[in-house]
């Protein structure tokens, strides 16, 4: 009984680990922190589980029984995972080969989502109405306590010994190349590849074509922002951008939402009257954008996650769709 209401807690927690995160991509500012803590203290909650876990998997061990391979997968890449984001939170390691400690997480937390469904499948095990006791519902309370008060403390080693995680933004990012744009890291969305585009025979086509500009009359308008790209790969940048506004480029043509495509095919979907917050940046600093930042030109997009930055920009559209009908993350 024990070792069925272990497995439960687990998966549950599990669930709530994945919304958090996912979540975490998705919030404004107003909420992320909270989002953050949130997930934090639901991972060590996990760890928390971590004793009673062992005892149960090592009994499972001694017998043979279906899916076995799985779910020593299954414990591999969580343990993985969870190591993966405590070694991000402390920042003692900024990198392991060309993957960033909350990029190991996140794919390893990801590829956990795959394989514990195949886990479930291969093992089920059913709720009962007894699962919602007062007692069980208390020591679920306890272990998510025991989740939080863990977070608090490892904020407070960070920050009395002055390690470098205690510097980390609310999303968890760790500050990189703020005002030097040649220090920013070079990343992109999945598979999408740096795209070496001709900025002399480039032009960008607003609303079907009706209107084109080069890269000199975008940065012609002069418009000016100071934004932070904080990337979803766990770095963040404050830099001063250059170019047209959004807003500027659309004046006089309607439509319900405007819709930024990449010459890679990657694009996002904005609300209309999100246009005047929004930048078509030919420089960073006081330098033109480098191909692996964008050039000829990138979207600056303040207050969003790093994949709403939309890079090598060749078309801006306008349609009648919601802005909110996409993926929340792009799948391209």
């Amino acid at each position: 009984m024990a070792g069925r209401r272990t497995n439960l807690a687990l998966l549950a927690l599990l669930v709530l680990a994945f919304v958090t995160g996912l979540a975490s991509w998705l919030a404004g500012p107003g909420l992320v922190r909270w989002i953050v803590i949130a997930h934090g203290a639901v991972g060590l909650a996990i760890v928390a589980l971590a004793p009673w876990k062992s005892t149960i998997a090592r009994r499972g061990l001694g017998r043979r029984r279906p899916g076995r391979g799985t779910a020593i997968a299954f414990a591999v890449l969580i343990v993985t995972s969870i190591v993966a984001a405590l070694v991000h939170v402390t920042g003692v390691i900024g990198s392991v080969g060309t993957f960033s400690p909350l990029g190991i997480h996140i794919i390893t937390a990801v590829a956990a989502i795959a394989v514990g469904a195949v886990h479930v499948v291969q093992r089920p095990v059913r709720p009962r109405a007894t699962d919602l006791s007062r007692r069980t519902l208390l020591r679920t309370g306890a272990v998510l306590g025991a989740g939080a008060v863990g977070w608090l403390a490892i904020q407070g080693v960070l920050r009395a010994t002055g390690a470098r995680g205690a510097s980390r933004r609310v999303t968890g990012s760790f500050e990189t190349g703020s005002s030097a744009p040649a220090a920013m890291p070079v990343t992109q969305w999945f598979n999408d590849q740096v795209q070496e585009l001709d900025a002399a025979s480039w032009r960008l086509r607003v609303a079907g074509g009706a209107s084109t500009y080069s890269v000199d009359e975008l940065a012609a308008f002069g418009d000016v922002l100071q934004a932070t790209l904080d990337c979803t790969g766990g770095w963040y940048a404050e830099q001063v951008w250059r170019g047209a506004r959004l807003d500027r480029l659309l004046d006089g043509v309607d439509g319900g939402s405007v819709v930024v495509r990449s010459a890679t095919g990657y694009c996002r979907r904005f609300p209309r009257s999100d246009a005047e917050g929004l930048l078509v940046a030919t420089h960073v600093g006081d330098v033109p954008l480098s191909a692996g930042h964008g050039a000829p030109a990138r979207l600056v997009a303040p207050g969003r996650r790093g994949f709403w930055w939309v890079k090598w920009i060749t078309e801006i559209d306008l349609d009648d769709e919601p802005w909110w009908w996409q993926s929340p993350f792009p799948l391209t």
